[in-house]
């Protein structure tokens, strides 16, 4: 049954506080979040963001990848261009923790080889009398930190006379972790700018055509048409093989990173496009039109940072293409090339199933480039999921 109602005059009950306004303290459920709290955009992005536990350890990854590639000469346990003459082809070593039954520092066993004349296979086998314990924070090769200063400072070295080849060695004897340490450098800056030189494109001609229409973006959807029928890598190799092989490692470095950018514009430029599309008849958009602004502000002060967020998410999913891009262009002996060392370079070792069959070891270098595509592609989930807050 109802309860009665109060009398005429009477002041009704209500669930109010009085307390004073405070717009600091914002209560906000870590289970959901709405568009009822007066918190900013990016901090519903970040809140939304974090609930995607994988997405956040991916992003905690790529960052750590992007901070060795500044120090990538005080991780690799060799030179870059170490050979190691004696250990052709010499298979990853093992680490061992226990000895007689007692936990001690990580050490490997000296290796010996044998060549079997029959196959001319070198084979290599343990020394157990030989310990071998790995170094932590010590003096090996010596090395140019960023062409700055001499230092031969490593987090990890072998012992002393001894060798660690954790990865393996190539055919010259190098050591693949440390190559690999090395090349790291190279394929994780390419793609992030190409990624830059495209996301400059995208924004500004998608824009444009967005905004301005008419027969410019009658233009532009054509030409985007025209470059994405063609399949990528017949197209990255046309344009590849117009780089003169007189040109520096510098310089080849600068035209690979080029055709990535230009050739991966078009997907960009089109979200742009459409979104633009729809935003110009918001009414702050036309109330900044009879203000007397003009496009470029309107598209760079209003309309961009309506869908940056979308933007960010997009960029770190192209990241991925751009990676992929360098290693399968110097994967085909068509991009970059020695004395530079990235992982595609790293990975034309492993050309020859022969080679493979022998000596697999050799395509540890592709394990980064597997787990960097999958960190990229889940931190662009996460922002994709997280870009919109009051979804």
């Amino acid at each position: 049954m109802s309860s009665p109602l109060p009398p005429p005059g009477a002041p009704l009950e209500h669930y109010v506080s009085d307390a004073p306004y405070d717009p600091n303290n914002v209560e906000v459920d870590n289970q959901q979040v709405g568009p009822s709290t007066n918190a900013s955009q990016m901090r519903l992005m970040w809140w939304y963001f974090r609930q995607h536990r994988v997405a956040v350890w991916s992003g905690v990854f790529i960052l750590l990848m992007y901070a060795s590639i500044l120090i990538c000469e005080f991780l690799a346990p060799y030179n870059l261009h170490t050979r190691n003459t004696e250990f052709i082809y010499a298979p990853p070593a093992d680490i061992h923790f226990f000895h007689e039954g007692k936990l001690v520092r990580p050490y490997t066993y000296g290796q010996k080889m044998e060549l079997d004349m029959t196959t001319l296979r070198r084979n290599y086998s343990d020394i157990p009398d030989d310990i071998q314990p790995i170094r932590f924070f010590c003096r090996s090769d010596s090395y140019t930190f960023w062409n700055l200063f001499e230092s031969d400072v490593h987090l990890i070295c072998p012992a002393e006379g001894g060798q660690l080849f954790l990865f393996g060695t190539d055919r010259l004897g190098r050591d693949v972790l440390s190559r690999t340490i090395y090349g790291a450098r190279i394929s994780l800056t390419i793609g992030i700018l190409g990624v830059l030189m495209s996301f400059v494109l995208g924004i500004v001609i998608g824009g444009i055509a967005g905004y301005r229409g008419g027969w410019f973006d009658m233009i532009v959807q054509r030409v985007t048409e025209v470059l994405q029928s063609i399949p990528s890598i017949p197209l990255w190799m046309a344009l590849a093989t117009i780089i003169p092989l007189t040109w520096s490692p510098l310089l080849v470095y600068i035209g690979i990173t080029v055709i990535l950018g230009l050739l991966d514009w078009t997907g960009l430029a089109r979200a742009v496009r459409s979104k633009l599309l729809s935003l110009r008849e918001e009414d702050y958009v036309i109330a900044a039109q009879l203000l007397g602004a003009r496009g470029s502000r309107i598209i760079r002060k209003h309309m961009i940072p309506g869908f940056m967020s979308h933007l960010i998410a997009s960029a770190t999913l192209t990241v991925p293409g751009m990676i992929l891009g360098e290693t399968a262009l110097s994967f085909l002996g068509i991009g970059l090339r020695p004395p530079i060392t990235s992982w595609g370079i790293l990975l034309t070792e492993a050309q020859s199933i022969s080679i493979i069959a022998l000596y697999p070891w050799l395509l540890l270098p592709v394990l980064p480039v597997i787990l960097i595509i999958l960190a990229f592609n889940f931190l662009g989930d996460g922002l994709r999921d997280s870009a919109d807050p009051y979804k």
